[in-house]
């Protein structure tokens, strides 16, 4: 069973870009109300795809680099690397079942 950790742009290339399965990296903000209503349903993918997908929490205010690097226009934003390369991105306030079409076809 896994939760999502939080990361920073200091920790992006050892944490995602370096991973051994793929990772899902969900951008947010604490003024996001989206983001509220999403974050759950991240909390559910970790715990339910642990063994097969890292999970990692990135907020987007104190973390401009990878926000500007990973064209991160809106909130909440999710980006999934497999071996160190975007393989998949959405924005916007996805549903759980649309999260696990993002995520599928890359496990």
């Amino acid at each position: 069973m896994s939760t999502p950790i939080t990361i920073t742009d200091s920790q992006f290339e050892s944490e995602v870009l370096k991973a051994s399965k793929p990772v899902l990296v969900y951008f947010w903000a604490a003024w996001c109300g989206p983001c509220r209503l999403v974050s759950p349903s991240i909390d559910q993918i970790a715990r339910e795809y642990g063994d097969r997908l890292k999970v990692v929490k990135m907020e987007v205010d104190p973390n401009p680099e990878s926000v500007k690097k990973y064209a991160v226009e809106g909130v909440p934003g999710l980006r999934l690397f497999k071996s160190g390369e975007l393989t998949a991105s959405a924005e916007g306030a996805l549903t759980k079942p649309k999260l696990v079409e993002l995520i599928e076809p890359h496990l």
